[in-house]
């Protein structure tokens, strides 16, 4: 066990593995912009990335020893994948293959530091040897979960931007030629609007999504302060079994409410909808708010009744201002839900007039409709959620922060 705790061993490991996962990101991307399917030659990268390991190792002060990593990791790749690093031809391909080289061996040698900082040399202790691991597996798992995040949305706006003939011709090729023009580019979009009428599938989202918003709202705010400010008997069942709602399967309530909502002329209207919404929605925004609440300082609202306000305008003029970052939370968390629902709206909703932007896009999901515009409308179905989360976040992490200390 202490000769694998050696420092060459850690330094081989480490610049093998990431020459690897270089070269196989280096790949599976180069594909995506080139069309140009790429491989991995295991030898010639993990030797790459042994090179600037071992230069590291050796000499690892100032930036000449970043450019000579880069340099050998470069050099090394080249010379052992026969002037094609990854499959792409020197001649034939000069501009893709300066870009792997260049980029494979600064990346390598970028990462290659980043793991291997301050490790000595010689055999490791425990705690060193198992720092500069979780080092390693952290960077993996960056590497990872950013590829599943990023590679889906990015096929998708490829294809949405992309004509019906070049996906024919090379369904692997995701570059985009942006001499083409913008109507050109933009054709799926434009097309997605005036014939398949689109903008209604949005219009119909927005109206559900900001009125589930406001109804959830309109119940959870004052419920949430009752469970966490009044004294009533039965409240601490009632905080416990808040979300009793989500132990039941949504498909398993999907049927009864189906049957009682076309007897009752609801099924096939945006009312049934924010029937269903809300009832779903509630549940969760109570408990996330009534945490929040619990952590206010109660001695302002005593304040503010000794001043004379009534409970209502204790609430409104006082715990309400103070509670905006959890309500901003509660009502992002709350427009997501609606904004992406599809089971009741694919079950309730049969007139096209009516359908919500889930629903639609199944709707286009068929031999008639070109693939490429199916794609724009996910781009479109996901942007606005995209734009909200980034635009709030700050009071997503603040209001979840302060949601939890008591809830």
């Amino acid at each position: 066990m202490a000769a694998l705790r050696h420092s060459l061993v850690m330094t081989t490991l480490t610049g093998v593995f990431w020459g690897w996962i270089v070269a196989a990101c280096l790949a599976v991307s180069m594909t995506l912009f080139s069309g140009q399917i790429l491989s991995v030659d295991l030898i010639s990268a993990g030797a790459g990335g042994l090179g600037a390991a071992a230069v590291y190792h050796f000499w690892k002060k100032g930036w000449l020893s970043f450019a000579a990593q880069a340099v050998v990791a470069a050099d090394i790749l080249v010379t052992l994948d026969g002037n094609a690093p990854l499959g792409a031809s020197l001649t034939g391909a000069p501009a893709t293959s300066a870009i792997i080289i260049v980029v494979f061996g600064v990346v390598t040698a970028l990462v290659v530091r980043a793991c291997l900082a301050g490790m000595p040399k010689g055999v490791l202790s425990r705690s060193l040897f198992e720092t500069h691991l979780i080092r390693s597996m952290i960077g993996f798992g960056y590497v990872f979960f950013t590829a599943i995040v990023l590679l889906p949305f990015y096929i998708m706006l490829m294809t949405s931007l992309k004509s019906q003939q070049s996906l024919m011709s090379n369904p692997l090729d995701y570059s985009i030629d942006l001499g083409a023009g913008i109507e050109t580019l933009f054709r799926s979009y434009i097309e997605l609007f005036a014939i398949y009428d689109f903008g209604t599938f949005l219009l119909n989202t927005t109206f559900v999504s900001v009125m589930t918003v406001a109804i959830t709202l309109l119940f959870c705010v004052p419920g949430a302060y009752a469970v966490a400010r009044l004294r009533f008997r039965g409240r601490k069942a009632l905080s416990r079994s808040i979300l009793m709602i989500y132990m039941v399967p949504a498909i398993v309530l999907v049927i009864p409410l189906y049957a009682v909502f076309s007897q009752l002329g609801l099924r096939n209207t945006h009312l049934g909808l924010l029937i269903v919404y809300p009832a779903t929605t509630v549940p969760v925004a109570l408990y996330m708010l009534q945490g929040y609440f619990k952590g206010l300082p109660f001695e302002l609202e005593e304040a503010g009744l000794m001043d004379g306000l009534n409970r209502w305008q204790v609430i409104a003029k006082i715990t309400l201002p103070l509670a905006m970052p959890a309500m901003a939370t509660v009502s992002l968390y709350v427009f997501m839900i609606a904004w992406n629902e599809f089971l009741f709206a694919f079950m309730f909703l049969d007139d096209t007039s009516l359908f919500t932007l889930s629903r639609g896009i199944v709707s286009l999901n068929s031999s008639e409709v070109p693939r490429q515009h199916l794609m724009a409308g996910a781009v479109i179905a996901t942007i606005p959620v995209l734009v909200l989360f980034l635009w709030f976040e700050r009071f997503l992490v603040q209001g979840l922060a302060a949601g939890g200390v008591k809830g």
